[in-house]
């Protein structure tokens, strides 16, 4: 039975960095108290060999307790993140279907020994997070919501709240260049799904036991939200990977294979690569001249700052592409530790867009093979990359695209003009589809904006060895 002052003072998962505060006075209590037990601390300690974070019980005597008190819990950054009152979904369906369990035996009991009241709601249907954050979620009770899924599962956490938000605020989606209110309430990510890209590259290594942890100790991870239009319609946001091409053909074959499980991915990887296909079309950004670093500095910034605005030109450049890449974020997983973009940056209000022309098949596969080493998989004469503000895609070339909206000099650069005649050259007008966060968007022709640190998670960035 806990006496009242263990219970009053109960410091159950705590940063390590924070008990250093204490200096010579905690070595001091462990030595002199040793065996005379009240209560019990227990520390989150990062493993640097693994990326992992975990936690070690420690247990204080009558004395340590007194220097928690005096010492460590007057501290103003000790306790102000941590929260107390979650709201979790669970998605019971995703991945190996193990997300329930995977809650209920290594999540809850950390939340329990946290002081962490939570309340769960499994999830019955597509969509259903979505709805249920947009219209009934009571969120002022909430200091967080938790998702407990795959990449897919996030996606809906992320809708429904940056929908809520700007609904109570009046803002409308649908204006392209409407600035968005950023979102209070962070988001965690417990990983349990096929695909759980977000997670990795937001906290390193995908463990439930981490991301619980980051959550306990109240981290707090600015992101960038790209919105994404078709003309004046509103598609959907995207914080990882807007994909046309290769990806997007891709992700389209996998869907009619969701039977394979995981396993679709490699079949439908295969099939797309054999194919080989690629397609044609204008690309307009506006590059990020004042931004800190470039995509091909192997440097990564996880804080980053707002952006002051960017007075410089659109580029446009129309060519025949076999993918086009737009990361948010490195999009660093375990078969790509690295990522898509090393370098992205995650809340600097820019995106890294690449763009891989027509090569032969053997070029592209050397392309794709540097994804899973440490050579720079930027460096052909085929691929370039830009990190941007904002971007525009027009599938194959239009005389009639008007330019006025974007800059009255644009600067173009990159590939010639295409044939004016298509049929007398075998012109390719098959149309890919962009994947979005590993959604299929229902029009080729998009506009992005990249809204800076519309978001936060309960995460700390990957942190470097």
């Amino acid at each position: 039975m806990k006496c009242s002052m263990a219970v009053q003072t109960e410091v159950t998962l705590q940063n390590i960095g924070y008990v250093s505060d204490l200096g010579p006075h905690m070595k001091v209590a462990w030595a002199g108290f040793e065996k005379n037990w009240i209560c019990a601390v227990h520390t989150v300690i990062r493993k640097s060999d693994m990326g992992h974070i975990w936690a070690k019980r420690s247990d204080l005597s009558h004395f340590s307790l007194q220097l928690f008190n005096d010492y460590l819990i007057p501290l103003p950054h000790f306790a102000a993140n941590r929260p107390k009152s979650l709201l979790v979904y669970i998605n019971p369906y995703g991945g190996k279907q193990r997300g329930k369990r995977i809650y209920e035996q290594k999540v809850a009991p950390l939340f329990h020994r946290a002081c962490i009241s939570a309340d769960v709601i499994v999830t019955e249907h597509a969509n259903h997070a979505r709805d249920h954050l947009k219209t009934e979620a009571s969120l002022e009770k909430y200091d967080g919501v938790v998702c407990v899924g795959g990449d897919g599962m996030f996606s809906e956490i992320l809708h429904g709240l940056v929908t809520r938000v700007q609904t109570d605020h009046g803002v409308d989606q649908n204006q392209p260049d409407a600035e968005l209110v950023p979102c209070s309430l962070r988001i965690g990510i417990i990983p349990a799904g096929s695909t759980d890209c977000i997670c990795f590259a937001t906290v390193g290594v995908n463990d439930p036991v981490t991301s619980a942890l980051h959550i306990i100790i109240g981290d707090s991870q600015p992101v960038d939200v790209c919105s994404v239009h078709h003309k004046d319609i509103f598609l959907r946001y995207s914080v990882s990977l807007l994909g046309y091409g290769f990806y997007g053909d891709l992700l389209t074959d996998s869907e009619r294979k969701r039977w394979l499980g995981p396993a679709r991915y490699d079949l439908s990887g295969l099939k797309t690569f054999l194919s080989h296909n690629y397609y044609e079309g204008t690309i307009s950004f506006l590059p990020a001249e004042d931004a800190v670093g470039s995509p091909r500095d192997k440097l990564q910034c996880r804080s980053g700052e707002k952006p002051d605005k960017d007075g410089s030109g659109w580029n446009v450049m129309r060519g025949k592409f076999i993918a086009i890449n737009a990361a948010n974020m490195s999009c660093a997983c375990p078969r790509s530790p690295k990522g898509l973009s090393p370098s992205a940056h995650l809340a600097d209000g820019t995106l890294d867009l690449i763009l891989v022309r027509k090569c032969s098949r053997l070029d592209f596969f050397r392309h794709l093979l540097r994804h899973i080493n440490t050579d720079d998989q930027f460096d052909h004469s085929f691929v370039e990359v830009h990190r941007v503000r904002m971007f525009h895609f027009q599938p194959l070339y239009q005389e009639s695209i008007s330019l006025d909206d974007l800059n009255e000099t644009p600067k173009k650069t990159g590939c010639s003009p295409m044939c004016p005649a298509p049929t007398a050259c075998s012109y390719n007008t098959i149309y890919s589809s962009w994947t979005c966060d590993g959604e299929i968007l229902p029009h080729a022709a998009i506009q992005v904006s990249v809204q800076c640190q519309l978001i936060r998670l309960f995460a700390r960035g990957i942190e470097e060895q």
